[in-house]
């Protein structure tokens, strides 16, 4: 009934991700590839929370 006043859940782990990226891209332009890769991995982790969420939303 008032959906249009309920949160958005994945606004918040969107803009983790995007933080997320952004601290991998700079590791990789420093040459810091380790940091790089890890950084990547938990951006992917939370990309994929997103998806399940989104998923979730559309099923209901």
């Amino acid at each position: 009934m008032l959906s249009f006043l309920r949160k958005d859940p994945t606004k918040k782990l969107q803009k983790s991700y995007e933080a997320i990226l952004e601290k991998a891209m700079l590791a990789q332009r420093s040459g810091d590839i380790k940091t790089y890769s890890l950084l990547t991995e938990e951006a992917e982790k939370v990309r994929a929370q997103i998806e399940a969420i989104q998923a979730e939303q559309v099923q209901h």
